[in-house]
C-alpha cells in the first residue's frame, strides 16, 4: 500500500509536467496541439544522442532538448498555426500529421528499434520500505519546482499576467494593449520546452521509441479533459488521479491494462461532466 502511495506520487509529478505545456496551449489558443507529444519524442532522442552517443554532459543534454523545444513551438507556431489562424479542425489534423513526420524523420536518424535511456541520476533509495529509483525521484522533485516556477511566473510576472488576460478575452486583451500575437509565440516555446523536457524524463522511466509520442499524448489529453480544459489547477490534479489509478491497476491487475481505465475515465467525464472537472477554460 505504501509502495503504490510513494510510486502514484512519482509517477503522477511527472505526468504533471508533460500535461502542463499541452494545457497552456488550450488555454491561451484554444487549440489542441496533437504534435505535442512529439516535443517529448524528440527531447528524449536529442538527451540520448548528446548524453550517450556523444558522452557530453547530461545537464547539456537537457538544455539542449529543451533549447530545440522552444524552437519547434515557435516554428510551429510561425508557419502553421498563425498562417492557420482561425481554423481549428485544419490546426489539429496539421499538427496530427506533423508529429508522423517527425516520427519518420526519428526512424531515418536513429532507426526503428526501441533504445534504453540510461538514468539521469542512477541508484535506488529505500523510502519506507518502497524501492524508489533516484531517476523518478529526481524527475518528480524537478517537475514540481518546473510546475512551481511556471505557476509563479504566471501568476506574478507581467508576461504571466498578459497570458491570463489572453486565455480569458484575447481581444479585450488586444483592446489593453496586449499583443496576443507575441503571448501565443511565447506560450508555445514554453510549452516547447516544458514538453522537450517532459521527454527527457519520460524516456528515461519507460524507453525510447519512434511511437513513444502517442501515449505522453494520450495522457495529455486525459488530463486535460477531465481536468477541465485549460484549468492549470485541474491539469495538476487530475495528473494525480491518472498516475495513482495506472499505478492502483499496474500493481493489482495487469499491467497490459495501464491505460485502459485512463481512456474510461475520459469517456465517463465527457459523457457525464462535458466541462471537466474544474470546468475552467482560462489560466
Amino acid at each position: 500500500m505504501l509502495q503504490i502511495l510513494i510510486q502514484g506520487l512519482l509517477l503522477s509529478g511527472l505526468y504533471a509536467l508533460i500535461a502542463m505545456g499541452f494545457t497552456l496551449i488550450f488555454s491561451i489558443g484554444r487549440v489542441l496541439n496533437l504534435a505535442y507529444g512529439a516535443y517529448l519524442m524528440v527531447g528524449g532522442y536529442i538527451y540520448f544522442w548528446i548524453s550517450q552517443s556523444l558522452g557530453m554532459p547530461k545537464l547539456m543534454g537537457v538544455a539542449v532538448a529543451a533549447a530545440l523545444g522552444v524552437l519547434m513551438g515557435v516554428l510551429k507556431y510561425r508557419l502553421i498555426v498563425k498562417t492557420l489562424k482561425g481554423d481549428h479542425v485544419s490546426v489539429e489534423i496539421s499538427t496530427l500529421i506533423l508529429a508522423v513526420v517527425i516520427q519518420a524523420g526519428i526512424v531515418l536518424v536513429f532507426g526503428d528499434s526501441s533504445k534504453i535511456l540510461l538514468p539521469i541520476v542512477p541508484g535506488v533509495i529505500n523510502v519506507a520500505g518502497a524501492s524508489v529509483t533516484y531517476n523518478i525521484l529526481i524527475a518528480t522533485l524537478i517537475s514540481w519546482a518546473i510546475l512551481l516556477g511556471l505557476y509563479a511566473f504566471v501568476r506574478l510576472t507581467h508576461t504571466g499576467r498578459a497570458m491570463q488576460a489572453v486565455s480569458m478575452d484575447a481581444k479585450g486583451a488586444a483592446i489593453s494593449g496586449i499583443d496576443p500575437d507575441r503571448i501565443n509565440l511565447i506560450t508555445w516555446g514554453i510549452s516547447g520546452a516544458l514538453g522537450a523536457i517532459g521527454g527527457v524524463f519520460f524516456a528515461s522511466y519507460t524507453q525510447l521509441s519512434p511511437s513513444m509520442w502517442v501515449a505522453p499524448l494520450i495522457i495529455s489529453v486525459a488530463v486535460v479533459i477531465v481536468g477541465g480544459i485549460g484549468s492549470i489547477l485541474g491539469t495538476l490534479v487530475v495528473a494525480h488521479i491518472v498516475g495513482f489509478l495506472e499505478v492502483i491497476v499496474v500493481a493489482t491487475l495487469a499491467p497490459e491494462l495501464r491505460g485502459v481505465f485512463t481512456m474510461l475515465l475520459i469517456i465517463g467525464v465527457l459523457v457525464t461532466r462535458p466541462q471537466g472537472l474544474f470546468g475552467r477554460e482560462e489560466l
